[in-house]
């Protein structure tokens, strides 16, 4: 019993020091995308055709 509670508190450090890098790298793929999406398709009020 001593075992699956030892084994439960690793897992849940391990889940900690992994949700910031997934929320990191979740946010960066997300602006990536937005980025590039706005240099092929410019917005129309801040770039307006002549």
């Amino acid at each position: 019993m001593a075992q699956s509670k030892d084994a439960q508190k690793g897992y849940f450090v391990r889940y900690l020091s992994l949700a910031p890098v997934l929320a990191v790298l979740a946010v960066s793929i997300a602006f990536s995308t937005w980025a590039i999406f706005n240099f092929i398709f410019p917005d129309l009020l801040f770039h307006p055709l002549p």
